[in-house]
């Protein structure tokens, strides 16, 4: 049998449904494999979405048309702001799903989209033709001709689960690997690495003690991630609470570690730096007596709990040990047993900015075979990838982002550029231009980008153009209304500080005591919708730092546009260091920006590379 399609997606986690449907709105036709048509868009490890930089990543999503800040918008059991007390550019969104509510309401905008058909199978053979992969063949003996071709395999590549002594072949527990793709994957001569990660146990709700407990209620103030979903609060919602491990738990651990397969080598790949085992955690920290639980309801109708932060690949007896010696988890009875995965990924340092492998024209990558963690750092590559997959499949050129332009920008460039030895986590101290990346203005950096590209339909963004619409008017109304003198006295009394006639509204927003609903409110004007009144107070007020933030990605820019010759040969330019030459030749970079990233190129090297390029300049003919 044989199914031609425009772009074949394989995996239909994150990554996939976004790459999916971002290439589908885009008119292509396309063909989504899995290995469960029952696991579409599950949530395996935490049931939330969000946080710190994460959040960023779901709102540049959302304002490239993307499904997930809508799907968590409407399937939600807790919500919150994270970082507060702190400035605009660090807050974050970070939401509880309702876990299988989440994974139905992606699943159906998959399946309904007259653009896509689903099929179960599992690939295992890419068709190389010329450099360029053409198809791929699956294990039902399917031949699949595609324009192009988007991995998103997340922890199915060659994937290994680990529970005490105890291993066997599995993507995740119950589902089977991807075993042959690997092999596929390397006769095309990718270089592939190896990788862990793993979840916790999940507990019986009525069976946990919450009184003994901290509670973590969720929001008052409605809040969406999505510009599309309305700010209304939810009519129900349910509490996080907060434990943490004893002594015994620590005990219980450090006795047991000759059983933890991390610790008798039956692991090979490396852990996630910044969300460890517990065994890890009481190993690396040993100072520490106790660590911090959250104890995360995965739904209104499910049972099971999630312990965020007690992923654990110990044997299923110790397990039970671990989670009784927590307070409020004393009589607790586990429904699912933690465990840990091993997969295979591929060094991202052969992909281009576009997650197109770079000696593999049509073939793109996305998620956790690029070597990422996380489902918002999978579905923003998916996204990404679905639109270049559908511009490759189509005829066009693919596009990237920049560093300047979105936390998307910086995660690929930090993979393409660096690689990773470890699952990459996006943090808000990655992104040098915070201050222009924030999650409020996604959509400004970004939807009219999407709408050009075709992957923002118009509903969203006739939306997008009204609130700028609105944004800009009142920007501008507050940089030219000035106080008469009678008005300034009365706002003098008002605000509780004082106001000189003839000052501005924009600048007296711009004092930290003075909010915009307070300004309207003085002068008797209607309310603005919340979202309008946060773009531009958060304008007025950090107007001077972002144009400082302009200027330096201005500078950069002309470092980072500077192109370096596709044949430059590197082991030819003596002056630079032999590390330099060794990776600069591995890895090709497109311009000095790029080069100036990769580990163990120094300012010196640099330094070398731009003299090497002023002196291969033509003269100019007088």
């Amino acid at each position: 049998m044989e199914i031609k399609t425009d772009v074949l997606v394989v995996g239909a986690g994150h990554a996939g449904c976004e790459a999916a449907l971002a290439a589908a709105r885009m008119g292509c036709r396309v063909t989504v494999l899995t290995a469960s048509l029952q696991q579409v868009a599950r949530m395996p490890c935490n049931p939330s979405i969000g946080g710190p930089a994460k959040a960023h990543l779901v709102k540049e999503v959302d304002a490239l048309g993307g499904a997930m800040g809508r799907a968590i918008d409407e399937t939600h059991i807790h919500i919150r702001m994270l970082n507060t007390s702190k400035g605009p550019a660090v807050q974050a969104l970070r939401a509880q799903a309702d876990r299988p509510r989440y994974s139905e309401r992606v699943k159906l905008e998959v399946v309904s989209h007259p653009n896509i058909q689903i099929h179960q199978d599992l690939i295992q053979e890419l068709h190389l033709h010329r450099g360029e992969i053409m198809g791929a063949s699956g294990a039902s003996g399917t031949l699949y001709r595609a324009g192009a071709t988007v991995l998103t395999t997340g922890t199915f590549l060659g994937g290994l689960i680990h529970m005490g002594e105890t291993s066997f072949a599995a993507g995740r527990s119950g589902e089977p690997p991807a075993l042959a793709l690997s092999h596929s994957l390397r006769a095309c001569g990718l270089e592939l690495g190896r990788l862990k990660t793993g979840t916790t146990p999940r507990l019986h709700r009525d069976t946990i003690n919450w009184q003994a407990m901290e509670e973590q209620t969720p929001t008052e103030t409605p809040l969406a991630f999505s510009e599309m979903s309305p700010l209304q609060l939810p009519p129900r919602q349910l509490s996080c609470y907060l434990t943490r491990t004893s002594l015994a738990t620590k005990q219980v651990i450090l006795a047991n570690l000759h059983r933890s397969p991390m610790y008798i080598g039956l692991i090979e790949g490396t852990g996630p730096r910044y969300c460890p085992s517990i065994e890890d955690k009481m190993v690396r920290f040993g100072d520490k007596d106790t660590h911090q639980i959250f104890v995360e309801p995965e739904g209104f109708d499910v049972p099971e709990v999630y312990l965020q932060g007690v992923s654990t690949s110990l044997p299923l007896d110790v397990q039970w040990e671990i989670v009784h010696s927590i307070p409020g988890l004393e009589n607790a009875t586990i429904l699912r047993p933690g465990y840990a995965v091993e997969y295979d990924f591929v060094h991202p340092t052969q992909l281009q900015h576009s997650l197109e492998v770079t000696r593999l024209r049509r073939l793109f990558l996305a998620g956790q075979i690029n070597g990422t963690s996380g489902y918002e750092e999978a579905a923003a590559q998916g996204i990404l990838a679905g639109i270049n997959a559908a511009r490759r499949a189509s005829g066009a050129e693919t596009i990237e982002l920049g560093r300047e332009q979105a936390y998307l920008g910086v995660l690929i460039d930090d993979l393409v550029s660096r690689g990773t030895s470890e699952p990459y986590r996006m943090h808000t101290s990655r992104a040098e231009y915070r201050l222009l990346l924030r999650q409020d203005n996604a959509d400004e950096r970004l939807t009219e980008l999407g709408h050009r590209w075709g992957c923002v339909g118009t509903a969203q963004y006739q939306t997008f153009c009204e609130k700028q619409g609105v944004s800009q008017r009142e920007y501008e109304r507050l940089q030219t209304t000035r106080l008469k003198p009678a008005d300034a006295e009365k706002a003098s009394e008002a605000f509780k500080t004082p106001v000189k006639p003839g000052c501005s509204l924009y600048e007296l927003l711009k004092r930290p005591h003075i909010e915009l609903a307070q300004i309207r409110r003085f002068e008797g004007l209607e309310e603005l919708p919340q979202r309008i009144l946060e773009r531009v107070e958060i304008r007025v007020k950090y107007d001077g730092y972002m144009k400082r933030q302009d200027d330096e990605v201005a500078r950069a820019r002309r470092m980072e546009d500077r192109e370096l010759p596709p044949d430059l040969e590197y082991t030819g330019l003596r002056t630079l260091s032999s590390e330099a030459r060794e990776k600069l030749s591995r890895q090709r970079p497109r311009t000095l920006g790029q080069a100036s990233r990769i580990p163990g190129v120094t300012p010196s090297d640099i330094a070398t590379l731009l003299v090497h390029l002023k002196q291969a300049r033509p003269c100019k003919t007088l």
